[in-house]
């Protein structure tokens, strides 16, 4: 079994984790979890445990798992934004066949508004992008 298991453990906390070093070979034959760093994945910041000072494979590791975080995050976050666009349509579907008015008393103004301060924020982003790019020449260098 100790085989199987990775050297560290990272417990996920909403902005990082907490790292814990995974040691199966005690003498009491038990998977101990021994706190090694806490990782702010917004910041960068890596907090050494115990008064520890980390080593150079301690930093490595965690970096490399900050970096595949942050990716994953990422993914995750358009994913999630997808997933938005597909909920939206659904919702569409819903308020033009099955709502009740009851219903769509409950959620209009908000969705509304929603949707009102979304559209602004792409349409103004969207603007920005199209000014930007007018601003640079054909190969990305601006004129």
């Amino acid at each position: 079994m100790a085989a199987d298991l990775p050297e560290f453990y990272f417990r996920i906390r909403e902005n990082g984790a907490v790292v814990f070093r995974v040691d199966s070979e005690n003498r009491q034959s038990r998977l101990e979890l021994d706190p090694v760093a806490t990782v702010n994945i917004r910041n960068g910041k890596i907090n050494p445990q115990g008064g520890r000072t980390l080593s150079e494979h301690e930093n490595a590791a965690i970096a490399e798992w900050m970096e595949a975080r942050k990716a994953e995050l990422d993914r995750r976050q358009i994913d999630d934004i997808h997933r938005t666009i597909d909920h939206l349509n659904l919702t569409t579907q819903w308020a033009q066949s099955r709502a009740r008015d009851d219903e769509l008393d409950q959620v209009t103004d908000a969705l509304l508004l929603a949707m009102h301060d979304l559209r602004t924020v792409l349409v103004r982003a969207k603007a920005e992008r199209l000014m930007r790019d007018s601003d640079q020449g054909p190969s990305g260098d601006e004129d």
